[in-house]
């Protein structure tokens, strides 16, 4: 096993740099060309680095962001900066349209925003960030001010997201998880029909090449949700939405928060119980509904993947003539059931047939993201000690064939060590791991993946991704997370920031 070795030399400069320049005054932009707005995770793990560099402005990152929570509680994936040219990015607010198509769910008036979500560090940056200077976190009120706009987003997604009924988070968008073209999301995205390639233009193909983006069907296929959700109002209770994922990664990010929303409750002298309570819930839930023992790993589960619910006897459709949306069984474990009519049960809006949304299925593809538990504390050791193993494995090559962990199986039909998620490696997915390996006991292989980190981040120019194999660049560079959280690992290796 690799020992750990100090960072490397220029990196806490380049770092800083990175950070400065993609500073706006109020948030940091991932990339001013490809990127040129705020991310709701971007700035959460933007905060975790620039708060070595200045804690109140590692505060103002995230009191920005939280700033554009919607009435319902959910915090948007993008805050638009209004003084960047519509065509600089696409779907813009023009797109999203967040004031009007989002009023009735409490989208604020003169901030326009996205109107899906991204998974939810936040109350863990929070925490890291408050940790940072306790001082000057209460002098400026920061944890009182960020407390309940963190509670409303974890009771939005504990309420509102819960599509499957079992207890877990879901996503309504590839975009959602931030995994965007990740091969897991493939047969889901199959029954989605894509936008036209003529009521779009990709402004992303402008910044990077062709062959390391999501090709143009994937493109339309991520059109046609967004617009569908946009013209439902935003609205979360769509359980006839073609695309509903329950994903690991997304989930094992709110336990983690939970738990951080508890410390901080108990710092503001708040009740830390329901954190805590909720948390332990959300990780047997987890563990029922995404664990595959087999695998070793966690797997997404299709809400869709269960097949239709189907009618005893046959015949015509039985449809719900009075609120147009799909029938659900709301005491047993079985799918409904039309015991009078005939043929499928269907839901008014799209004349697709009701799936039992209980069950679903388990997406057969290894993501990163099914490794991302291990950040969850009071996760059972033997599926902790499942996950190290699967990680260090030959579907995902840690400490062996992998310089850092690849966002997709190394052995999978779809793996491309270029192409956006469907391989390359990223640093905020190392970062979370390097943090679950020390969480579960692991610290000479946390130690290794923190050096192999720290050094490719230099030698890659702070890359928006990388080659899992050979460390070389993809995607754009000077990455604001990448120079952050390669920052905040520097730190934790004893260099000054």
């Amino acid at each position: 096993m690799t020992s750990a070795r100090p960072a490397p030399t220029g990196l806490t400069s380049g770092a800083r740099r990175v950070l400065q320049e993609n500073w706006t005054g109020s948030c940091t932009v991932p990339s001013p060309g490809l990127y040129p707005h705020q991310w709701s995770w971007d700035s959460a793990f933007i905060a975790i680095g620039s708060r070595h560099i200045s804690p109140r402005r590692a505060q103002r990152e995230l009191e920005t962001l939280l700033a554009a929570q919607w009435g319902d509680g959910r915090i948007p994936h993008i805050v638009f900066n209004p003084a960047v040219p519509p065509a600089a990015y696409f779907p813009g607010p023009d797109f999203w349209r967040s004031a009007t198509a989002g009023a009735a769910a409490g989208a604020p008036r003169h901030t326009e925003t996205s109107g899906i979500v991204q998974p939810p560090v936040h109350a863990l940056a929070c925490l890291l960030v408050h940790r940072a200077d306790p001082r000057s976190s209460a002098r400026h009120g920061f944890l009182a001010r960020a407390y309940p706009r963190l509670a409303a987003w974890h009771r939005y997604l504990g309420r509102a997201r819960d599509l499957g009924g079992g207890g877990l988070v879901s996503v309504v968008h590839p975009w959602e998880p931030g995994m965007d073209n990740s091969p897991c999301w493939d047969a889901p995205l199959a029954r989605v029909a894509p936008a036209p390639p003529g009521t779009f233009r990709r402004a992303d193909l402008d910044h990077g090449a062709a062959s390391d983006r999501p090709t143009d069907l994937d493109y339309g296929r991520y059109v046609r949700l967004a617009a569908d959700y946009r013209d439902g109002g935003y609205a979360d209770h769509t359980a006839g939405s073609a695309f509903l994922v329950e994903d690991p990664g997304v989930n094992a990010l709110l336990i983690a928060s939970e738990h951080a929303l508890a410390e901080i409750a108990a710092l503001l002298g708040a009740d830390a119980a329901p954190h805590r309570t909720r948390a332990a819930d959300l990780t047997a839930a987890l563990v029922d509904r995404l664990w595959d023992p087999a695998a070793g790993l966690f797997l997404c589960r299709d809400l869709h993947g269960g097949g239709p619910v189907r009618d005893l006897h046959g015949g015509g459709p039985v449809r719900d003539l009075r609120g147009g949306g799909p029938v659900r069984d709301l005491h047993g474990g079985g799918p409904v059931r039309d015991l009078h009519g005939g043929g499928p049960v269907r839901d008014l809006r799209d004349g697709g047939p009701v799936r039992d949304l209980r069950g679903g299925g388990l997406v057969r593809e290894f993501g990163a993201a099914g490794l991302l538990p291990l950040l969850v504390p009071g996760l059972p050791g033997d599926i902790a000690a499942a996950l190290v193993r699967t990680a260090c494995g030959d579907h995902f090559g840690l400490g062996r064939t992998a310089r850092l962990v690849p966002s997709y199986d190394l052995l999978g039909p779809a793996f491309d060590p270029a192409r956006y998620w469907r391989g390359p490696a990223w640093f905020n997915v190392n970062w979370l791991l390097e943090r679950g390996l020390r969480l579960h006991g692991e610290p000479e292989r946390a130690d290794a993946l923190r050096t192999a980190v720290l050094e490719t981040a230099v030698t890659s120019g702070f890359a928006e991704y990388v080659d899992p194999y050979t460390g070389e660049a993809r995607g754009t560079r000077d990455f604001s997370w990448t120079a952050a959280l390669a920052l905040d690992l520097a730190v934790a290796a004893g260099q000054e920031p």
